[in-house]
């Protein structure tokens, strides 16, 4: 039972972390690891997704009644993250994950360099003019996120925000959105793997969902009140926060079953 209490609190902090700059999985993951240490890591995987599903549509609901997005662009993206999810859920059945974990924390360190660098980076929004680039740059990575996402997790919508900010001109307020939108995709595609091989712990994943989705709505409050800049600022405190999380995940903390 307190087990149950203490996912649940994880899990309503990592839905409001997630739904502001992403990040989430490295708040909730950690938790349930160390709540119940003798499950298998598929399982666990698929049980954080059962939770991050509705949380993230949630959030993705609320950005798309509030902040103007070409939905002509996300559709095609978003099935593109679904495919790529469901790729890497398949081989996150199959292979050791390691590897991942030890680069995560050493690209959220070039990320969170740049993004301090930069002090423009996400400021203003300004859009590919070209429509079919645009569609073609986003798709991209919303495949290669997407399969990210599946595979290992942790980290996504984060990576996803830097992603299109970087790469499509977009300021962080609609980076955020549209990070949820194709987030969900890769959510949805992920949690159907796992939920078809039977790795989802649904009497755990149900009441984690429920607070995952009141963490989201708090967060998505607070990301529409206070706009870019603050946004900005929340990124580069979760990306240290999450330098430092994946390190010691990756390079001190006890090996995982």
């Amino acid at each position: 039972m307190f087990e149950l209490a203490e996912a649940c609190v994880a899990s309503l902090f990592a839905g409001l972390m997630d739904a502001i700059v992403g990040g989430g999985g490295l708040i909730l993951l950690p938790a349930m690891f160390t709540l119940y240490p003798s499950a298998d890591s598929a399982t666990l995987l698929g049980t954080n997704k059962c939770a991050a599903v509705f949380g993230t549509g949630t959030a993705a609901l609320r950005f798309l009644f509030r902040v103007q997005l070409r939905l002509t662009v996300l559709v095609p993206a978003l099935f593109a993250a679904v495919l790529g999810a469901v790729l890497g859920a398949r081989a996150a059945l199959l292979l050791d994950t390691m590897l991942l974990r030890r680069a995560l924390p050493i690209l959220l360190l070039l990320i969170l360099v740049y993004t301090i660098s930069r002090k423009d980076l996400g400021q203003v929004h300004r859009p590919i003019p070209c429509p079919r680039r645009e569609l073609v740059i986003t798709a991209a990575i919303a495949l290669m996120m997407g399969a990210y996402d599946g595979l290992f997790g942790p980290g996504t919508g984060t990576l996803f925000l830097f992603l299109l900010v970087r790469c499509l001109g977009r300021d962080f307020l609609h980076a955020a959105a549209e990070a949820k939108v194709l987030n969900l995709g890769g959510n949805l595609g992920a949690l159907a793997v796992f939920a078809a091989s039977g790795r989802v712990w649904w009497q755990l994943g149900l009441p984690m969902l429920v607070a995952n989705v009141i963490g989201s709505l708090i967060g998505t409050s607070v990301a529409l009140r206070f706009g870019t800049r603050f946004v900005r600022t929340v990124f580069i405190v979760v990306v240290g926060f999450l330098v430092l999380r994946t390190s010691y995940d990756a390079y001190f903390a006890g090996p995982r079953p």
